[in-house]
């Protein structure tokens, strides 16, 4: 049956592309596509990202999703999310984004995809098509959660609290847009896209994890996602107020979100980073992707 794609309908096709994630995903040290809550979180951050929904291409054969083409924050910068050796989907995927997606610079198109080092199928489809890898690129990192965690000892006057427990989101935009080394103070209209943030469907206040400073401000976070089918942790967002850095809030932060997850039935746990700050809480880089990247002039045959 030949595979064919379509423009991706919200909300209508959410679902299915969350549950083509899930289905797609084999637990184990490799992570060659997305886990489905990266999927849910770049939904919430979709306003703030101005993605422009309508390039998501999907990739369908007898009826069923068999793979996704899509943005997440850049339309130069899209990811392909298809099961490992179906070389078809990516060549089909690939022949949307060249039609839907990309970014106009100087009168040129530029296209940009994330392949995993290990998908050779699609390394190979993008070469073939003019492609050529950057020096830029994405680590997963991964660790196991058989054995309890501890408690994570503070500093004194600071306390570990749950999004359960204190929900500000005022609070909770400023200690990512400090946290996130943007300048000044949040402009504050983005605590409204908290919110949206916190609607999505898997999305739980109680395992979400804050570090209050003494003077209740909120001084860190740490974000993380149970995936109950496959008992797999997803951390996402970690940041810490440059005011209270070098005190191990942060650690302390992701140890109580990784215990709450344990606890919720994860046994191993993913983060979008190969900095040593998660090497030091036990995660090791176990997958690897690069940008691969064409430019073209603007009138070469592109549709769009």
């Amino acid at each position: 049956m030949a595979t064919t794609v379509r423009a991706y309908r919200h909300p209508g096709d959410y679902r299915l592309v969350d549950r083509f994630l899930v289905d797609l995903h084999e637990p184990g040290p490799a992570l060659p596509n997305w886990l489905q809550p990266r999927w849910e979180y770049m939904f919430g951050m979709v306003d703030d990202w101005d993605v422009d929904l309508a390039g998501i291409g999907i990739a369908e054969r007898s009826g069923s999703v068999v793979g996704v083409v899509h943005p997440e924050s850049r339309d130069d910068e899209v990811y392909l999310q298809a099961r490992l050796g179906d070389r078809e989907v990516r060549e089909v995927l690939v022949d949307w984004l060249d039609d839907h997606l990309g970014v106009e610079r100087d009168g040129r198109l530029v296209h940009g995809v994330f392949a995993d080092d290990a998908d050779q199928d699609l390394r190979s489809v993008l070469e073939e098509r003019g492609f050529r890898p950057t020096d830029r690129g994405e680590r997963q990192a991964w660790r196991p959660l058989a054995d309890p965690l501890p408690h994570p000892p503070l500093p004194a006057g600071y306390r570990l609290a749950s999004l359960a427990d204190d929900n500000d989101l005022d609070r909770l935009d400023r200690v990512l847009w400090r946290g996130f080394d943007h300048p000044g103070e949040s402009p504050g209209w983005r605590a409204n896209g908290r919110d949206l943030a916190q609607a999505t469907p898997n999305y739980r206040l109680d395992r979400n994890v804050v570090v209050v400073a003494p003077s209740g401000e909120f001084a860190a976070f740490a974000g993380i996602w149970v995936v109950p089918e496959h008992r797999v942790a997803y951390v996402e967002p970690v940041a810490t107020d440059p005011d209270h850095r070098r005190l191990g809030l942060g650690s302390a932060a992701v140890t109580e979100a990784l215990r709450r997850a344990r606890q919720a039935g994860a046994r191993e746990a993913w983060v979008g980073s190969g900095l040593d700050f998660y090497r030091a809480l036990g995660f090791s880089v176990r997958s690897r992707s690069t940008l691969w990247e064409r430019t073209t002039p603007r009138d070469s045959g592109s549709h769009r």
